[in-house]
């Protein structure tokens, strides 16, 4: 029996694995993209147990585990010390050209508004992003946040996609847009850092492919897409914030990232994994900050749970144009460009869902 056992899950894991590597928008497909490091535990316990099994399903076991364990490695290892890191860091000083950033998917029934302000008065972050924020998160983040972080953007709704912005920085000509579902917002707004100089904020959550929330990544492939190609024409120094509904190592994220040039600071260093804050074993980066070339990074971490179902993560990043030479931009090939153009066009025509 165990021979057996250790053949099926190893077939399984392998199965799964191949299956994330289709280029379709099917959410079953997409979500064997989130488990990589569960996938990657387990077909090293078969690997480990299948000395154990009985010919020919020892084969199987060390085939198939093995083939397993060696595909999902090459997804993880970027997001791990064995990696170069992807931005560079920031060297001491230079407080003024900073920027503390901190995300929070606050999980709209939660009602811990007090243990999420409290982590912000402690890290005092210049930018306080909150997602699932409904008029019941506004009013209490308005009432602990206005004096101390008096520009803001405020989008409350019911629906988990709410956000809200508080800057303690000035924001310049905020905009809020829908770019492919009209109940989905995102914000795009430039910041005034203290040294005087303008960067580009995007925040954004596009909707999951999920099956209570999606059939297909279309619409949240499309518009994380339809972003990166902005960034890639604009050109101007850039972050971007959020909960994108994707882990770091995803198809679409890897090609939002080659289509506009945007660094991942996590790359070489670690996960971060901030969700699920309350199971330890199912937990992958759903929270993400990215920055143009222009920046370097002094500081990444997650903080602690408050009640939602994702941590908090607190990001400083130092614009250092004078740097850009030492950071490596990963580039988008022709196939690839044209194949964000198709997604952002079928994503706009086709009918949105519910």
């Amino acid at each position: 029996m165990l021979s057996i056992a250790l053949a099926t899950v190893a077939t399984l894991l392998l199965g799964i694995t191949l299956l994330a590597r289709l280029p379709v928008h099917w959410w079953w497909i997409r979500a064997c993209e989130f488990p990589r490091m569960q996938i990657a535990s387990l077909a090293l316990m078969t690997l480990l147990l299948a000395p154990f099994a009985e010919t020919p399903w020892q084969w199987l076991a060390l085939v198939g585990g093995l083939a397993t364990l060696v595909i999902q490695a090459c997804y993880i290892l970027p997001w791990t010390r064995l990696w170069p890191v992807q931005v560079q860091r920031a060297e001491s000083g230079h407080d003024e050209r900073c920027v503390r950033l901190l995300v929070a998917n606050v999980l709209t029934p939660n009602r811990n508004a007090e243990g999420l302000i409290a982590l912000i008065n402690q890290h005092s972050p210049d930018i306080v992003l909150t997602l699932e924020s409904d008029d019941w998160w506004g009013q209490q983040l308005d009432a602990a946040l206005a004096s101390q972080w008096p520009h803001a953007v405020r989008i409350p709704q019911d629906n988990l996609y709410g956000m809200h912005l508080y800057s303690r920085l000035p924001l310049v000509s905020p905009q809020i847009e829908r770019l492919i579902q009209d109940d989905i917002p995102s914000i795009s707004t430039g910041v005034t850092l203290d040294c005087g100089d303008d960067i580009q904020l995007y925040a954004v959550h596009p909707r999951p492919p999920a099956p209570n929330e999606s059939k297909e990544s279309l619409w949240r492939d499309a518009e994380l897409l339809l972003i990166g190609k902005r960034i890639r024409d604009d050109s101007v120094p850039t972050l971007v914030a959020g909960d994108l509904n994707d882990v770091a190592w995803s198809r679409t994220t890897r090609l939002f990232c080659r289509v506009s040039g945007m660094l991942d600071p996590r790359r070489g260093r670690a996960m971060f994994n901030t969700f699920h804050a309350h199971y330890r074993l199912l937990r992958w980066p759903l929270d993400h900050v990215f920055s143009s070339e222009h920046f370097t990074l002094r500081d990444m971490r997650r903080l602690p749970e408050f009640g939602s179902d994702h941590f908090p993560i607190l990001t400083t990043l130092c614009y250092r144009p004078s740097r850009a030479d030492e950071h490596e931009n990963p580039e988008a090939d022709h196939d690839e460009h044209q194949q964000a153009n198709e997604t952002i066009r079928e994503g706009k025509a086709r009918d949105q869902e519910d």
